[in-house]
């Protein structure tokens, strides 16, 4: 690896910690994630452009700065050539579903911009880290289920009678769709990646902030805002991903990829180091053993359940395993994921499996929402 110097250097972000109802402390002692604190934590919102919980860069020459305004001053640099976004398009997190997650969706990109408000919608992935046997996710709505009988079941609160449930097994990725009602827990530990929004629909008689009851006047709202955002048609399925051996005890698994993000899972052993080439940002994430990471000149240690946001000036990074990492970045889906996967032998249909519903065009921002 070339160690010439580099415009804009590897970023550590400060972590947004969320003690939401359902959760547990999976985050600490399963990952190994350190500086929570003691009570149960939901999720960590690990690289994050969302208003209110804005990641500001620990270190370096950006230090004190937010990802907010290193994206407006250093577009190129961090997302690569002709970046015009204004926000930094990914929001990555560690959920620790203890519980079961409050039924809900998030609006697609269309019915953000028409009932939110915002310009753009969320659409999400689930990578399951760990998940206790049996374990099961609600998404999608049954075949068949019309829109009068979705609302009476959610009236009441009969989610089984028109929601797909899901066997959930570690190491498998779901690709979630804008628009498609979902849920999942207890005992069940993710990675997602997803749109930056916030935007959200519940379908549930509780808060997930503090498990405070919602009152008939807000619980009939919030349906009648769920129905009008809902997709019947998206019923995305689990997928193990695609993956190619790159060296020596060095695999790629390709998890999931669509316009508005693509996710990775490398890992490596101790024949020789794990090296990626990138033209677009990468959010790292190890989730194994600490590791060794180094770009060019900058070289630091890579604690337990840490992330790193690597600019696309980068270009390359290296990691002596072992290693467990994962990569997620907008993509430029020929190159960085077509491309490789034709030249290892995978059909186009078998590389269409990676993402359910994705639209046509390359997602080029992100909302402040």
């Amino acid at each position: 690896m070339s160690g010439r110097a580099r415009g804009l250097p590897p970023l550590r972000l400060t972590v947004t910690a969320k003690p939401l109802v359902f959760g547990g402390q999976a985050i600490a002692r399963r990952l190994g994630k350190r500086g929570l604190p003691d009570w149960s934590i939901a999720e960590t919102w690990e690289c994050s452009d969302v208003t209110g919980a804005v990641g500001v860069v620990v270190g370096g020459p950006s230090a004190g700065r937010t990802l907010r305004e290193v994206t407006a001053a250093h577009g190129e640099e961090l997302m690569g050539a002709g970046w015009t976004g204004e926000y930094f398009p990914l929001l990555t997190k560690f959920i620790d579903a203890a519980g079961s997650l409050p039924v809900h969706l998030h609006a697609d990109d269309e019915a953000a911009r028409r009932l939110e408000g915002q310009p753009n919608g969320k659409t999400e992935a689930w990578h399951i880290l760990d998940a206790a046997p049996g374990a099961t996710a609600l998404c999608g709505v049954k075949e068949g289920v019309t829109p009068d009988r979705l609302r009476t079941a959610l009236e009441a609160q009969d989610f089984d009678a028109v929601l797909r449930r899901l066997p959930v097994r570690a190491g498998e990725t779901l690709y979630v769709p804008g628009g498609t009602p979902h849920s999942f827990g207890p005992d069940t530990l993710v990675y997602e990646i997803e749109q930056t929004s916030d935007i959200q629909q519940h379908a549930m008689r509780w808060n997930m902030e503090d498990g405070s009851p919602v009152d008939d006047a807000e619980f009939g709202a919030n349906l009648d805002m769920l129905m009008r955002e809902v997709n019947l048609e998206t019923r995305p399925d689990f997928t193990p991903g695609l993956r190619i051996a790159v060296g020596d005890g060095v695999e790629r698994v390709f998890l999931c990829a669509s316009p508005y993000f693509a996710l990775e899972r490398w890992r490596a052993g101790t024949a020789e180091p794990l090296r990626h080439s990138f033209s677009t940002a990468q959010v790292l994430s190890n989730v194994g053993a600490p590791v060794h990471v180094r770009s060019g000149a900058w070289a630091e240690e890579l604690g337990r359940a840490d992330t790193l946001l690597l600019p696309a000036v980068c270009g390359e990074v290296e990691i002596t395993g072992p290693a467990d990492v994962l990569f997620g970045y907008l993509p430029d889906l020929d190159r960085d994921v077509r491309a490789p996967l034709l030249a290892a032998g995978y059909a186009p249909r078998l590389i269409d499996t990676l993402a359910s519903d994705a639209p046509d065009d390359r997602a080029t921002g992100g909302t402040a929402e």
